[in-house]
């Protein structure tokens, strides 16, 4: 598919791609059975989506790096939330939207539709002028219609001044050089990174970077950088080209040296 136009579906969209590699059981997310069965093929389980919704306000959109950070951190948000965990409210659509290929959706409100969205149960993340909204996961055809009608067109954005240098503290999401995507597709994927940058880490780790709310860095590499980090061991996003994009690597996290150093392990 070579647009993010939303197909005239029930569904409302095709959904962004997951990153590839994703853990059956993430340590400490899922429960273990008492007599576990086995697991279904990824492809074979049943579907679900992570919805989030971007504010853009015609008079006022948020800048494209401010927007793909906040994105990353609302998705860690979610993941760490105590609703997503255990026997929380939201665990059981958690583990089933993780158990099946980790796809994400971005899409935008304004106005009135920011509202609706803020009134359905999900976070509000705000970055330096972003704000995004992360909802619990949904099957394919199940999407609330305050959230289906939205668009997942006219996310495009753009930085008005430099973009300082990554903090070298704190985990960096490098985006490949040579990929071209629309502000909301790089938005999934800079979420799909930072949930591999998650899976990673330890529970001290995790509980570490939840008390310096999240911080990090979405960049675009340099193409020599690019070929270094590819060839790092480091999490790598690899993108199932279900939407914009041809298959391929999209996305390498890169730990901070203090905050969240991350093992040197790629995702095959």
């Amino acid at each position: 598919m070579t647009s993010n136009e939303p197909p005239s579906t029930a569904s409302e969209g095709v959904p962004q791609d997951s990153p590839e590699g994703a853990p059956q059981n993430a340590p400490g997310d899922r429960p273990t059975p008492a007599e576990p069965a086995p697991a279904p093929a990824r492809d074979d389980a049943p579907q679900f989506v992570l919805p989030l919704v971007a504010r853009i306000e015609r008079a006022a959109p948020p800048a494209r790096t401010d927007a793909l950070e906040t994105a990353a951190r609302a998705v860690l948000t979610i993941l760490s939330d105590e609703r997503s965990l255990g026997d929380g409210a939201w665990a059981r659509a958690m583990r089933d939207w993780q158990d099946a290929r980790i796809r994400k959706v971005v899409r935008r409100a304004r106005g009135a539709e920011w509202r609706r969205a803020e009134a359905l149960p999900g976070i509000t993340v705000t970055g330096k002028a972003a704000e995004v909204r992360v909802f619990p996961p949904v099957p394919l055809d199940g999407w609330p219609k305050e959230l289906a009608r939205l668009q997942v067109s006219g996310t495009d954005l753009d930085d008005p001044d430099p973009v300082p240098e990554p903090d070298p503290a704190a985990p960096v999401l490098w985006l490949n050089p040579h990929v071209s995507m629309s502000a909301g597709k790089t938005m999934a994927q800079a979420g799909h990174g930072a949930q591999l940058a998650w899976w990673e880490l330890s529970a001290a780790d995790r509980a570490a970077w939840r008390e310096a709310d999240f911080a990090l860095s979405v960049r675009t590499a340099s193409p020599s950088r690019w070929d270094e980090l590819v060839a790092a061991g480091l999490p790598l996003v690899r993108d199932a080209g279900f939407t914009e994009i041809a298959p391929g690597e999209t996305v390498v996290v890169e730990g901070g040296s203090h905050l969240c150093p991350l093992p040197r392990k790629q995702h095959p």
